[in-house]
């Protein structure tokens, strides 16, 4: 634990660390790419182009700084990073070099002097501490589960599919013939892939799209317009090609008693996490209430839109609801609305108070469906999101 001295000296310095902006963590990423080239074969490079991962990490220290006292506060943030961090296979001497740059960056951008850097240092060993231990939590879990494996784990694809104009799903198949671990609908895999076109070597996590079953994986995947992964996968990837995975990571999951009633919540390619939940949801014969509801462009972007229905055919209680933004004349009778999801259009379900809703989708989507939960009355509790790409507050 951190001593009393330390925690106000570190939060002597927040409002200059505020000030800096993210201009902080662009320093610090590039100050450690610079140093440690390595790394880049580790961080996703589109989120340091875009600025993502840096605004993230800049929330990240702000808020852990301004909950020293209480860090129990920040315990579902650590599960969350430290959940992605397995994903990406790391290791506890690289939480070493991010130390050492961030200490540097702080020097550097605002000479605080030594007594401030050590209580920084003091700060950052704890926090860093917390994810080792977590991390190592993880990875010995995995390790020993069923068909489970510590670290990267060589997987063919066994089959692709298109599902629609920009989606694609890959079945991905143990090279050793091995089974493989069971996960919780909802999660994701790590997978690592290198190919002669890319300058490093790259990690993306993909929803996982179906109940588990012992044997193989399915994920489904977007193109990108600019995505090196998912170009890699959408115009080069092959049946036969290898990959490498990382075992089945995630805190956002189907966690509901069996006389809840559920809502999965999803636009454009967000359905895929939604998809292993109603699998789920129909393997156990959920009793109350399922809805489903979904945003696409048109049926040409509309995903898995057979494979829903007749999954949602075997629950005993299932209704779904489609909005499209841009319907095209082949399209009807194919979606239920028009335009952005008004959640007015099953109002009724809004006022079942037992009812859990989970939302996957572009971030403004979520806030936007996350508005008319809470407008209506729904305990903030009760609405679960994940957000691909760098966490935001929803």
């Amino acid at each position: 634990m951190l001593d009393a001295q330390t925690i106000a000296t570190v939060k002597s310095t927040l409002p200059a660390v505020a000030a800096t902006g993210p201009a902080l963590t662009a320093y610090f990423y590039d100050r450690m790419f610079t140093h440690n080239p390595e790394l880049k074969d580790v961080f996703n490079m589109s989120n340091q182009r875009n600025g993502d991962q840096r605004q993230a990490l800049f929330d990240a220290i702000c808020a852990y700084g301004a909950n020293l006292e209480n860090l129990a506060a920040l315990l579902p943030a650590v599960e969350r990073i430290a959940q992605k961090h397995t994903s990406f296979s790391i290791k506890p001497e690289q939480y070493q070099i991010v130390g050492k740059h961030l200490l540097a960056t702080i020097d550097e951008m605002l000479n605080p002097g030594p007594e401030v850097l050590d209580a920084w240092a003091k700060a950052y060993g704890v926090l860093a501490n917390v994810f080792i231990q977590r991390e190592e939590e993880i990875y010995h879990e995995n390790e020993e589960k069923q068909g489970g494996w510590r670290g990267t784990r060589p997987f063919r694809i066994s089959a692709i599919q298109q599902q629609s104009e920009v989606i694609k799903s890959f079945t991905l198949t143990p090279v050793d013939g091995k089974p493989v671990a069971d996960f919780n609908p909802g999660q994701y895999l790590g997978v690592h892939v290198q190919d002669s076109d890319f300058a490093n070597h790259e990690i993306r996590q993909y929803s996982l799209t179906h109940a588990p079953n012992g044997q193989d994986y399915r994920i489904a995947v977007k193109h990108e317009q600019l995505g090196t992964v998912s170009g890699w996968l959408h115009a080069k990837a092959k049946v036969g090609d290898v990959v490498n995975l990382t075992a089945p990571a995630g805190d956002f999951f189907l966690q509901v008693e069996p006389t809840t009633p559920v809502t999965l919540i999803s636009a454009g390619v967000g359905l895929t996490p939604m998809l292993a939940m109603l699998h789920a949801l129909a393997k156990q014969r959920h009793q109350t209430p399922v809805s489903w509801l979904h945003a696409a462009e048109n049926g040409a972007r509309h995903a898995f839109a057979d494979e829903v229905a007749q999954t949602g055919a075997q629950l005993p209680h299932f209704s779904s609801y489609v909005w499209y933004s841009n319907p095209q004349d082949e399209d009807a009778g194919r979606f239920s609305a028009q335009g952005t999801m008004n959640l007015a259009a099953v109002a009724a379900e809004l006022a079942e108070t037992r009812r859990h809703y989970y939302l996957c989708g572009p971030v403004s989507f979520m806030q936007f469906v996350a508005r008319q939960l809470l407008d209506a009355g729904v305990p903030n509790q009760h609405i679960h999101y994940e957000v691909f790409g760098p966490h935001k507050v929803v």
